[in-house]
């Protein structure tokens, strides 16, 4: 062959060598699950160097050491870490007794940052190679060549190892040395790898680091109440749960229902934002425990009344007893200016009586408001009248006549059912449009883009009564309906509500299924969550034992 055919076949080995580059280079840097990266730059080096065997090592800094990430070896069919299951091969330490360890030619490479080219491992000095010898013995294979280049990014730190063993040649299939003209070139191949794994590891930090905002914000919201603290994380998990069933099943209506990983990530980001809005709602509307709670409960205010109403009237008792006359306004006052002895005692003994009499009305009353006051009090009609009739009576507040029962009181003790006033139901509602607001502000990636809709919609209603949009049927997505389904089941089964015992779990399926049957959550949702008993783990893990029924 001239020299000029040879220059000639060389430059076409580079271009063809150079184009295989860049090919490796983009396929590297679109690959973003780092198991996958590792595995596909091993591959991809040992294609491109003809080696039979590759190893990649990374560098764990914080125990100072090397880890065995990939392991492949054509020859003995061996294929360990990525897709292949972790290594639990010891790492090598980067420094013994705290010195360099720069026996193992691996750690010496990533200590130093050079590139180690050795023609035959047998007859190498330099390294400790009793390892590689071992591993022979015991598998009979035969280690030679070895090209051990280190990753280092674009700081450059080296961040792991690249060890490429056993070159072949492409004609005769004989074990060569690494040709010294490919080196730079694996040296560049290397350089990709090690901004690729940079890059996906970055990405991953940003996903973490994201969702561990996203978690402490929940946590924040959660911690705002003691009585709903836990509820936004037990909802998310419940979420994923029941989206991972549904995404199982092979027949049936979710037949076709498949969440791909970025899906499921949206959905449980949607999980853990649907309540973000309760972040502007007061304390006192969603804490509100009993009717007349604001900041504090009031119905210690109308206690004090009926004390200070009960004290009036045995002091009115005192001073009749002591002008020798009937104290109660339902006491006929004596006319009889000669009134002897022997009159005055049944006198006073019907007053007496009357006082009790009173007293004891007065206490009964206090007792009804007190239940009034409860959330589990329905209060019909012949209650509310009896409290408005209630409200019509004065007691003496220092001279001044006032209402034992003021108009905000009466407003609050009439609720008909639960706590909260059509007001404060209002302010508790608002918070799923403040969560659209704030999430539709966020910009979040094209993969999440629907976090708002789905974390927005989970008080909305098949039948188009929820809120904050009013949607109905198909114009709610089936991952709000699964939030929803989850929102539910949590709330009817939480314990740590004041407001109400804990529910056992057949009573809350069975208040889910009169739901269903009013139109109000998606049927096919609960229906498997029935079915496949998808509640039970979540039970086992939060619910009381006296609550697990089913």
């Amino acid at each position: 062959m001239s020299n000029q055919d040879r220059g000639n076949h060389d430059y076409a080995s580079l271009r063809r060598h150079l184009a295989r580059l860049a090919q490796i280079g983009i396929a590297l840097s679109s690959e973003q699950n780092l198991p996958v990266l590792l595995e596909k730059i091993v591959d991809e080096a040992r294609s491109f160097a003809g080696a039979d065997a590759g190893t990649l090592y990374l560098v764990d800094e914080e125990q100072d050491c090397l880890n065995f990430a990939i392991i492949q070896n054509d020859t003995m069919q061996t294929r360990m870490g990525g897709s292949a299951g972790p290594i639990t091969w010891p790492p090598v330490p980067l420094h013994v007794d705290g010195a360099p360890n720069h026996a193992n030619v691996s750690s010496a490479v990533a200590l130093s940052g050079e590139i180690v080219n050795i023609a035959d491992v047998y007859q190498a000095a330099g390294y400790d190679f009793s390892g590689t010898k071992r591993f022979d013995e015991g598998t009979g294979y035969r280690s030679c060549s070895m090209l051990v280049v280190p990753l280092a990014n674009k700081d450059r730190e080296v961040i792991g190892v690249l060890q490429l063993i056993n070159a072949k040649d492409p004609t005769s299939g004989r074990t060569v040395p690494f040709p010294a003209e490919d080196i730079e070139l694996i040296a560049s191949l290397a350089s990709q790898a090690a901004v690729a794994i940079t890059n996906v590891r970055l990405y991953q930090d940003l996903e973490n680091l994201f969702d561990a905002f996203i978690q402490t914000i929940a946590t924040a919201i959660d911690e705002k109440s003691p009585y709903t603290a836990g509820h936004i994380r037990r909802v998310q998990e419940f979420t994923m749960e029941l989206a991972r069933a549904m995404s199982h099943q092979t027949e049936g209506p979710f037949a076709d229902f498949q969440l791909n990983e970025d899906q499921l990530r949206e959905l449980s980001l949607a999980g853990w934002l649907h309540d973000i809005g309760k972040i502007i709602t007061p304390e006192y509307v969603v804490d509100k425990s009993t009717k007349l709670e604001t900041i504090y409960d009031r119905i210690g205010l109308i206690e004090a009344r009926y004390e200070v109403l009960k004290r009036d009237l045995r002091i009115k008792e005192l001073e009749a007893q002591l002008a020798g006359r009937a104290p109660l306004a339902a006491t006929p006052p004596t006319t009889q200016a000669n009134q002897t002895d022997q009159a005055k005692a049944p006198a006073a003994a019907l007053a007496h009586d009357n006082l009790a009499a009173a007293l004891s009305a007065s206490e009964e009353e206090k007792q009804f408001i007190r239940q009034c006051n409860q959330p589990g009090e329905f209060m019909d009609d012949d209650k509310i009248r009896r409290l408005q009739t209630i409200a019509g009576k004065n007691w003496d507040n220092n001279g001044n006549r006032e209402p034992l029962i003021n108009e905000d009181e009466l407003y609050n003790l009439s609720i008909r059912k639960g706590t909260l006033t059509p007001e404060e139901r209002q302010v508790i509602e608002n918070h799923a449009l403040v969560t659209y607001k704030m999430l539709t502000q966020l910009p979040f990636p094209k993969k999440l883009g629907r976090v708002a809709e789905y974390a927005a919609a989970h008080h909305e209603k098949l039948d188009g009564s929820g809120y904050p949009f009013r949607l109905k049927g198909d114009q709610i997505a089936i991952q709000a309906r699964i939030i929803a389904v989850a929102d539910i089941f949590e709330a009817l089964t939480a314990s740590d509500r004041p407001y109400k015992k804990p529910m056992p779990l057949n009573q809350a399926l069975k208040i889910m299924d009169f739901m269903k049957k009013d139109g109000h959550i998606d049927p096919d949702i609960f229906d498997l969550l029935v079915e496949k008993k998808i509640y039970q783990e979540y039970a086992e893990r939060e619910l009381k034992p006296e609550q697990r029924d089913c």
